[in-house]
């Protein structure tokens, strides 16, 4: 079995460094809007197994369950603990493998999220597709908890020195699919820039969003 977790922030305070362009309530929709287009893509991939978003936030945990993914409520404030928290719980259930995806990558497909497996298809390897700044989107271990999680800033170099203190093999992946997160105004640039027809990239084009940024 495979669990694909995904990590997702209280909505009160997700995405602050966009409050400068978008308000309170806009910055809300934005990360409700990315995170279905990020369950669609994982629901929609044929050897993901299951799916469960791990957050303190009630509304992320019921936005969840209308997806019929797995919800479960966070214990840790730090990102790293919840995701330990999660993979434990998903090695209890007989995962063989879990995959860490993030909720701001509204551009992943079920394509990229199949390569990213096929890369990691053996014990004791990892996968990892790297962010545009050195940080890390998505991190394919088999089995659960291979490496301690080391997400935060540069966590590309930290999980692989993680990978390399245990004994894992880990691969980087770059995809075009993986690399753009939604975390600063020229995020939101490309992300309506760029061919596809997710509900993100509609949700930007309605808050015209590159209107917006220019006048900034």
């Amino acid at each position: 079995m495979l669990a694909a977790i995904v990590p997702v922030k209280p909505l009160t305070q997700a995405k602050s460094r966009l409050s400068n362009i978008l308000s309170a309530a806009e910055r809300r929709l934005l990360v409700q809007t990315m995170l279905g287009d990020v369950l669609t893509a994982l629901l929609a991939a044929r050897r993901v197994d299951c799916v469960g978003v791990i957050s303190a936030d009630p509304a992320v945990l019921a936005q969840a369950r209308a997806h019929g993914v797995e919800a479960l409520p966070e214990r840790q404030a730090d990102l790293n603990a919840a995701l330990t928290q999660a993979g434990l719980h998903y090695a209890g259930q007989g995962a063989r493998a879990t995959l860490v995806l993030p909720a701001d990558l509204p551009l992943a497909t079920p394509a990229a999220i199949e390569r990213l497996i096929a890369a990691c298809d053996r014990a004791w390897t990892a996968a990892l597709a790297p962010s545009r700044d050195g940080g890390t989107n998505a991190l394919l271990t088999r089995p659960p908890l291979a490496l301690p999680y080391r997400f935060g800033p540069n966590s590309q170099a930290r999980h692989v020195a993680a990978a390399r203190a245990h004994a894992v093999e880990l691969r980087a992946i770059y995809d075009d699919r993986l690399s753009l997160d939604a975390d600063r105004p020229d995020d939101l640039l490309l992300l309506a820039e760029q061919p596809g027809a997710t509900a993100t990239q509609a949700l930007l084009r309605e808050l015209c969003i590159t209107e917006r940024i220019m006048c900034v």
